[in-house]
């Protein structure tokens, strides 16, 4: 058996003994997104042990349990791309690694609330250096002709991670403590440690360039302020004097970065990159299906447990058809694009997204398992066709040396559309439901003997009223009055579940228009190699 040695053509500049192993690169670094990625939709699952430990926090400290990773980790994200191009994207992932695992070890037994939360924080700290590593160092590893299908690779993966969240887990909740969740990133994070240390190419940009503080500055806040205030808005309310000050701050922050980057000699974000329309579409893009696509998720997961009464590891085993179809279908989207051209590649893959967004807001109480299914694989099946090509165009617009802050800039516009879409979609959601489940709710502060902090807590959320609904029947509620509350609720939540739907629905459409008339049309991207 000969073993074939790669020509200087198909080298495309690569070191030969990083060619040899690009695809064993490839499987490092997707393992190290989805252990990040699947981390934010994991501890979902944790947060009903979470509220009855020891540790007994509020539930706005609940709030923070799950959301400081997320807001840690999109704000640190440009600034962390910047200094894997800067110092080695390497050493970046390797140090982030690091970090995620200490962290992730040692949130698994805190004590105290607080300082779960910190180290939830510095969870995030640890995924903003890996994020955009995983998907920079691949430009070293991958020639040309095979780099968008890498990167079609990478980005099912990043779709499928938010599916395999809740299956890892409802896994380890049921058969374990809640910590459990916490702890399993670690020894996933050390095998990812010891294979990026053996296989991950050495890559930085080869001319030292000057660092941007101020940038880096006017970025984190901005972005974090931003975040900050979508997180709280829906719990305080919109016009809270702090939220308000959150979007106020953010927007100074923003704009502050973007005036300051246009007129720094050495930016970190080259504000000219927005003038290459692959870029500025592909972000956008990418803000818009992450908009819908964790709306969908947020709900999904809602709906499979307190409507249909499947467990925390039942819903999640029943989001699994998504990640499927996204590890399947992804690689083969740049394909497809090379024959049709990117505007109707990924206008089309929106349709479809569009079309199994309405599809599945048609659901009811009753609605078969198996046709969710089939929206489910709708939705995947357009996601798999959309994000390869935008990716890969944010990624190949901008210059090699600067590819840390291109996958930045890239996984930035994923975390705030997703962050926006679940305020949004949630707020809507909350609001319909706190409408039609009144006189159910009425009904609930009416019976004598149930805690009233307990029935304040069913106007938040359908899974807290259906919970103090399954308390009123030990208080002398009739069982048939029962099961007519416990369906009201149900079908309050699913009312807003339908037009939450139709406005991700609508959001993913006017994004599907745009890129048909904006997105550059071609099967292939072109960078620049310098």
């Amino acid at each position: 058996m000969t073993v074939h040695t790669p020509t200087v053509e198909e080298l495309d500049g690569i070191d030969p003994k990083v060619y040899q192993r690009r695809w064993a690169i490839l499987a490092t670094m997707c393992l190290s997104l989805v252990l990040i990625v699947a981390t934010v939709s994991s501890v979902n699952v944790a947060i009903p042990a979470l509220s009855s430990s020891a540790l007994r926090p509020s539930a706005t400290q609940v709030l923070w349990i799950v959301d400081a990773y997320a807001l840690v980790f999109a704000a640190l994200l440009l600034p962390a791309g910047a200094l894997g191009d800067r110092f080695g994207r390497k050493g970046a992932l390797l140090v982030g690694l690091v970090i995620f695992a200490v962290a992730s070890a040692t949130c698994a037994f805190m004590k105290d609330t607080t300082a779960l939360i910190t180290c939830r924080a510095i969870m995030g700290i640890g995924a903003a250096l890996i994020m955009p590593s995983t998907l920079s160092l691949l430009q070293s590893a991958f020639p040309r002709r095979e780099r968008t299908k890498a990167i079609a690779t990478w980005a099912g993966f990043a779709g499928a991670g938010g599916a395999i969240g809740p299956v890892m887990g409802g896994l380890l909740e049921e058969h374990f403590w809640y910590g459990s969740v916490f702890f399993v990133a670690a020894p996933i994070a050390a095998v990812a440690f010891v294979a990026s240390a053996i296989l991950a190419p050495a890559s930085k940009e080869p001319v030292a360039h000057k660092l941007d503080p101020l940038g880096a500055v006017f970025s984190i806040v901005g972005f974090a302020a931003l975040l900050a205030a979508i997180i709280e808005g829906p719990e305080r309310g919109w016009s809270d004097t702090l939220v308000v000050a959150g979007f106020v701050i953010a927007a100074v922050g923003l704009v502050g970065f973007v005036f300051y980057e246009r007129r720094t000699n050495e930016p970190m974000l080259d504000m000219k990159f927005f003038r290459n329309r692959r870029f500025a579409m592909g972000a956008m893009g990418i803000t818009v299906s992450f908009f819908a696509m964790f709306s969908l998720f947020f709900l999904l997961t809602q709906y499979l447990q307190y409507v249909q009464g499947y467990t925390p590891l039942q819903s999640g085993l029943r989001g699994v058809p998504f990640a499927v179809t996204m590890v399947i279908l992804a690689p083969r989207a740049p394909a497809i694009s090379a024959r049709i051209g990117a505007k109707k590649a990924v206008a089309g893959g929106m349709l479809l997204f569009v079309v199994g967004l309405v599809l599945f807001s048609q659901v009811e109480i009753s609605t078969s398992y198996w046709y969710v299914v089939a929206c489910l694989i709708l939705c995947a099946a357009g996601v798999a066709n959309v994000m390869p090509s935008l990716s890969s165009g944010i990624v190949q617009s901008v210059p090699l040396h600067k590819a840390g802050v291109g996958s930045a800039v890239n996984d930035t516009t994923r975390e705030v559309g997703g962050a926006i879409g679940i305020a949004v979609i949630g707020s809507i959601v909350n609001s319909i439901y706190r409408s039609h489940a009144s006189s159910a709710i009425d009904t609930l502060a009416a019976i004598p003997g149930l805690p009233k902090e307990a029935v304040a807590a069913t106007r938040l959320n359908v899974g807290a009223a259906l919970r103090v609904v399954d308390s009123a029947a030990a208080h002398g509620v009739p069982a048939n009055v029962v099961d007519g509350l416990r369906t009201q609720l149900r079908q309050s939540f699913v009312d807003g579940l339908h037009t939450a739907l139709l406005v991700g629905a609508a959001v993913a459409l006017v994004g599907a228009v745009i890129m048909y008339i904006r997105l550059p049309d071609g099967g292939a991207h072109h960078e620049h190699n310098h």
